[in-house]
């Protein structure tokens, strides 16, 4: 193989298997000599790979974990396999799929080969994952095109059905997405109506990226997260709960299995607790909480309490 650009790359896909690799193996798979493959090491860690080399009969290389992360090689099977879990995540909103997963997404589309984005789309339509919730999907196209206008800073046209089933078109300028754990939203500042606003990406079709770049405009409150948080309860009508619940479990148990904006507070080594405002209502409260198989004692409001009471009282009748 005297291509050495190709060779570099083949010998790098090697090395990024998780096992140690003798020279001797090396040379043969890539059919040159075991000093080109000392050169070719020594070009690698140039580029900024950590390769790792072992002294004796039985040494070799290998890739180890270094200060930055290097391009990966990926073959076919596995970018397929990420790419169909990372649409499948980001379709279903699962909880802990968040942004960051949409643009990890949006790059390996954008640079997969025809033949795998058409394998990644029949995957994708002959698979029906079981999920909880109102059935509210996103197409994974739709959340890396909105991706792609939130990181490129470019403005964005789409169609948007209201809750109420009226269609209108929108020109925006796409500030962040954001997930709740059961939908996606996009927070915009909509040119048309001269004010930030909202968008139920479920209800968002055909996503079109103009190519008009613009500077992003601050916020009228807090971050992002914050901003959705009272635009739902404008919408909703409702308002904020005090929420105080005991846990006796550690805090990081907790965390791990709640949404973020009800991150829990070290109470001692076994013990944690939330206090704060919440937007959330109290059967979605009650839920989250009943889930997380953990005693928990709830000190307020006095509405999920009683929503609790009813719950168990039904759940107990149940089981007769």
């Amino acid at each position: 193989m005297t291509d050495t650009p190709a060779r570099l790359l083949n010998l790098l896909s090697l090395l990024q298997t998780p096992r140690e690799w003798p020279g001797s193996e090396l040379a043969e798979r890539l059919a040159v000599s075991s000093r080109t493959i000392r050169r070719d090491i020594e070009r690698l860690r140039d580029l900024g790979y950590p390769v790792e080399a072992s002294k004796g009969a039985v040494g070799g290389y290998r890739l180890v974990a270094g200060t930055a992360m290097p391009p990966l090689l990926l073959d076919d099977e596995e970018a397929v396999a990420i790419a169909v879990g990372l649409r499948a995540g980001a379709g279903h909103a699962i909880e802990g799929v968040d942004e960051a997963s949409v643009r990890a997404l949006a790059k390996l589309e954008q640079v997969l080969p025809s033949r795998l984005r058409h394998r990644v789309s029949t995957l994708q339509h002959a698979t029906l994952p079981l999920t909880r919730g109102d059935g509210a999907t996103v197409a994974p196209s739709t959340l890396t095109a909105l991706a792609g206008a939130v990181t490129g800073r470019e403005r964005l046209r789409f169609s948007y059905r209201a809750g109420d089933g009226a269609e209108t078109k929108r020109l925006v300028e796409p500030y962040r997405l954001v997930s709740t754990g059961r939908r996606w939203y996009l927070v915009a500042y909509d040119l048309g109506r001269e004010d930030w606003r909202t968008f139920r990406v479920d209800r968002v079709t055909d996503p079109l990226a103009t190519g008009a770049r613009f500077t992003p405009r601050e916020l009228p409150e807090g971050d992002e997260a914050a901003y959705l948080a009272r635009s739902m309860t404008r919408a909703q009508g409702g308002g904020e709960l005090d929420l105080d619940v005991e846990f006796a479990a550690p805090a990081e148990f907790v965390a791990a299995r709640l949404p973020a904006h009800l991150a829990p507070v070290a109470d001692g080594p076994e013990r944690c607790r939330i206090q704060g405002r919440v937007t959330d209502t109290v059967e979605w409260l009650a839920l989250r909480l009943a889930l997380l198989e953990v005693d928990f004692t709830v000190h307020a409001p006095a509405p999920l309490r009683a929503h609790l009471h009813t719950l168990a009282t039904r759940l107990t009748a149940a089981t007769r």
